[in-house]
């Protein structure tokens, strides 16, 4: 099993439900293939650097997950059978760059308490 990043950016009109329900079909998809989805971030509603299918703005969303690399051709087939996904891109981890994508939250909360504690 190989690390994946998918970079996705949806339709900026979608609404929350039908991202969540986006997320889902993906989840579902790698975990029908053998693969897990490790994390899942929403970056919400940003501005394109320029347009992308008639779109000014659109919502991104970034998945970790792991699958064989015998179904990342499909995997790319199904975001491309998506009408809400307006762009998608597959990047392949390696271990080091995995682990540091997971432990980015868990880093970033120690962060803040630290800081938090140095202000007081």
């Amino acid at each position: 099993m190989q690390s994946y990043q998918s970079v996705l950016i949806l339709k900026p009109d979608v609404d929350e439900s039908r991202v969540d329900d986006a997320v889902e079909k993906m989840g579902e998809f790698v975990k029908s293939n053998g693969g897990t989805c490790l994390k899942v971030e929403k970056w919400g509603k940003k501005r394109l650097a320029y347009r992308i299918r008639k779109n000014r703005f659109g919502i991104y969303l970034n998945i970790y997950h792991t699958l064989d690399a015998a179904k990342v051709s499909d995997l790319e087939g199904k975001y491309r059978l998506l009408d809400m996904i307006i762009k998608s891109m597959v990047l392949r981890l390696s271990d080091d760059e995995m682990k540091r994508a997971l432990g980015n939250a868990d880093e970033g909360v120690e962060g803040e308490a630290d800081s938090a504690k140095a202000r007081a």
